[in-house]
């Protein structure tokens, strides 16, 4: 069983809920009224950068689980430790400004790549076997 994996998605998900509630208070912060998500340049950073984790949670979590299943669960931990330090980088950069964000974004986009490599890898080592 993926025991390192399990542990390492649930701090995603603690990570993504974390950052939730950072777009909560970005809404008293900068008094942009609910429902409206727009309008000051502070809080649509924030959102976005919410926003743009959900948007790569597929594609983190399902060659996770893949890689760690098929390959190595140690491996695709690392791999997945590895997103979530670029995912805080990202949202702090982000909630900063525009620019600041790109690293964080390349770091959990290159993990991204590595965990479908890795998954691939895995699937295809063990139908030729």
């Amino acid at each position: 069983m993926p025991h390192y994996t399990a542990i390492v998605s649930l701090i995603a998900i603690v990570l993504y809920s974390y950052i939730a509630t950072r777009v909560a208070s970005a809404h008293k912060k900068f008094g942009v009224k609910l429902p409206s998500m727009g309008g000051n340049p502070d809080f649509e950073r924030v959102y976005r950068a919410h926003a743009n984790m959900l948007e790569w949670m597929p594609t983190f979590l399902v060659p996770l689980w893949l890689m760690a299943l098929y390959l190595s669960d140690i491996a695709a931990a690392a791999v997945g430790a590895v997103w979530i330090v670029g995912r805080v980088m990202y949202f702090v950069g982000y909630s900063e400004a525009v620019q600041k964000r790109i690293p964080g974004f390349l770091i959990q986009a290159l993990a991204c790549v590595a965990l479908i490599i890795g998954a691939f890898a895995g699937i295809i080592m063990r139908w030729a076997a």
